[in-house]
């Protein structure tokens, strides 16, 4: 195992958002009861087991987990050996949990699932920001999660050295190229997204899509924007809007951006770049939970 820097916790996790997504998902998973372990394993048996690590990769969601225990199952102790944001390899142990048989039994797929994808984009994330070394581009994710899983993929985003964008709809005004359409233009867009903050006094950020250099003009010209969004441009187009905003706003390049030419965005000097592919298609890291000593 290789320890990189020890990982922050982001805003939005707070104990109330992570309690009611754990309650959530031992709901679906237990509805009425764990009826094999019911019928299987007595009351007072209690066992250990392992966080067996399969692939390589960057570990997250080991704090998730420890959350996990401590709420279905108080008297679960968990004994971390690679916290989250370490890099780790096949026959790795990440950590070893002791208490209730069954508990461990009941939270056995939650945890796994978790960790699993987390890992996955984590590793992923980690993976892509290293290409962007030595430019000024920070990567984003973006609102393409899971539903009723995005706290847990934007956490894992954050955990591998990526940016968290916007959480949701109410904490920043994204004006996108369907909000432009209907209200007739990116121009009276801003103009009405830049009255209702002043009108309702929100500390909100504003963002602008733009779809060509004719629409970053018009955006410049408008004024109000803290970001313009650079949609499905080429290269040499991005370079063109760049220095069209010429500092005046931030600037985030969007759409149509892979691995292979991520590096070359970056390079036309933009600020951010946000890919969707963080979280919507990544390949989960293979874990495992065992029972200690097999």
């Amino acid at each position: 195992m290789h320890p990189v820097a020890t990982v922050a916790l982001p805003s939005y996790i707070t104990p109330e958002a992570l309690s009611a997504f754990i309650v959530s998902a031992m709901r679906e998973d237990i509805g009425a009861g764990d009826v094999t372990s019911m019928a299987t394993i007595p009351e007072t048996e209690k066992a250990a087991v392992k966080l067996l690590v399969k692939d390589s990769g960057l570990i997250a969601g080991v704090d998730l987990a420890r959350r996990i225990y401590e709420q279905v199952d108080s008297a679960v102790r968990l004994t971390v050996r690679c916290p989250d944001g370490n890099r780790v390899a096949p026959g790795d142990i990440v950590f070893q949990a002791e208490g209730s048989a069954r508990t461990l039994l009941a939270t056995e797929r939650l945890v796994l699932n978790c960790m699993q994808r987390m890992s996955g984009i984590a590793t992923y994330t980690h993976r892509l920001t290293q290409l962007l070394s030595g430019t000024r581009a920070r990567l984003l994710d973006t609102r393409k999660t899971t539903p009723n899983f995005r706290l847990a993929e934007k956490w894992a985003v954050h955990i591998g050295g990526g940016l968290n964008h916007r959480f949701g709809l109410f904490d920043r005004i994204m004006i996108k190229d369907n909000h432009a359409d209907i209200a007739g233009g990116v121009s009276v867009a801003l103009d009405r997204a830049k009255e209702y903050v002043k009108k309702t006094g929100a500390s909100l950020k504003i963002e602008v899509e733009a779809r060509s250099l004719e629409e970053v003009r018009q955006i410049i010209k408008t004024g109000g924007a803290d970001i313009i969004l650079l949609d499905n441009m080429n290269t040499e187009t991005l370079r063109k809007a760049v220095d069209l905003i010429g500092g005046a706003c931030a600037t985030e390049a969007s759409g149509g951006i892979t691995e292979e030419n991520l590096r070359d965005v970056a390079l036309t000097g933009v600020d951010f770049i946000s890919m969707g592919a963080l979280t919507h298609s990544v390949k989960s890291l293979d874990l495992s939970l065992k029972v200690m000593g097999q």
